[in-house]
């Protein structure tokens, strides 16, 4: 069973080519979800994030996730920390859930796959591609939110170009070029066993 990493910049559309492979009976890991839900029921990595962000982190109903991004987004440091805290935990949790799978091939959803070290435990990587400007108006429309928030998000990612370089797959999805035949080539790939060397999507 192939291991199948999917990934690009905020507002580029990965959940959405996501649920496409889905419609196709392949599972998929949502890493940010799984990162929420690990976060409320891992005791380890509640007490770490209680014991470097406070008591405060969580409440009656869980995680306060508000109160938390009230700290990281605005400190690089604490983001970076956090991000060590729970990128471990979920890498393993994906682990877990993609060897008890059975389909030809599963997919981990996330948008720091290589900046997290979780694609080394990936077979290949696909990158999802869209322009600066189509992914901030995607964001703003999508989050109510300014373009300089927008910005900031963006900033704290890697550059997009350099993600897609290494990525063994492109999928673009700027809104001119369709998405289904993309998305079907590579799912024709994944359980055609061709794929041998990787090259983008066409």
């Amino acid at each position: 069973m192939l291991k199948i990493g999917l990934t690009g910049g905020i507002g580029s559309g990965k959940t959405t080519i996501a649920r496409v492979f889905e419609t196709l009976g392949i599972p998929v890991y949502y890493a940010d979800d799984a990162a929420k839900r690990l976060m409320n029921t891992n005791d380890e990595l509640k007490s770490q994030i209680i014991h470097h962000f406070g008591k405060e982190s969580y409440t009656a109903g869980g995680l306060d996730r508000k109160y938390l991004a009230s700290i990281v987004f605005s400190h690089k440091e604490k983001l970076e920390l956090l991000n060590s805290l729970t990128h471990p935990v979920t890498i393993q949790d994906a682990q877990q859930w993609m060897n008890q799978q059975a389909a030809p091939y599963v997919i981990r959803e996330a948008a720091l796959l290589f900046e997290s070290g979780a694609a080394e435990k990936l077979d290949y990587v696909i990158g999802v591609y869209a322009p600066q400007h189509i992914r901030v108006k995607r964001v703003m429309d999508r989050d109510g939110v300014s373009v300089n928030d927008v910005m900031k998000r963006i900033s704290r990612q890697i550059d997009e170009e350099m993600k897609m370089k290494l990525c063994d797959f492109v999928i673009t999805n700027n809104e001119q070029k369709l998405v289904l035949p993309q998305v079907l080539a590579l799912h024709e790939k994944f359980t055609g066993g061709t794929v041998s060397t990787p090259t983008a999507a066409t």
